[in-house]
């Protein structure tokens, strides 16, 4: 299923559990960090994968949240999410923007508010995310995530 500019198709309870990867395109906007997570849930729930709801849904939101933030250049370009299940019970989570600044882990501090979100996608994944290329301009920030036991596997 692929879904473009603001307008995006969920997936409900009963959606088609053999679709494998859901992939929407949405603005540089605020909302669209939950719009974006209300359309994981449905697709985990569609593919009886709920118990990796919380920390999916952590790593997307702060995946999101930093192309929103971040990726506003070049202007008038979309990001592009990708979440597709894997057949060993995981999800890779894919954040794709136009702009080619990589992200960069930032060392916290006490005084310091921000900057943590991709040190908390590497303590959700186990170290299983990273940077890549992308078809066109730009970079995808993709990340893998297990249920609760399972321990990651490489294979990002």
């Amino acid at each position: 299923m692929t879904t473009t500019g603001t307008r995006t198709a969920h997936l409900s309870a009963d959606a088609a559990p053999h679709e494998t990867e859901i992939v929407s395109r949405w603005p540089t906007a605020g909302r669209t960090v939950a719009r974006a997570r209300r359309e994981l849930v449905d697709a985990l729930t569609a593919w009886g994968l709920p118990e990796l709801r919380d920390a999916a849904e952590l790593v997307l939101s702060e995946l999101v949240t930093n192309a929103v933030r971040h990726a506003r250049s070049p202007r008038g370009r979309l990001i592009e999410t990708r979440v597709r299940r894997l057949p060993d019970g995981r999800v890779r989570i894919e954040v794709h923007d136009a702009n080619t600044d990589l992200p960069v882990p930032r060392a916290s501090s006490d005084t310091d508010e921000g900057g943590r979100g991709l040190q908390l996608v590497d303590a959700l994944t186990a170290h299983q995310w990273g940077v890549s290329g992308r078809t066109g301009v730009g970079k995808a920030v993709w990340a893998i995530v297990a249920g609760p036991g399972d321990g990651q596997r490489p294979g990002g």
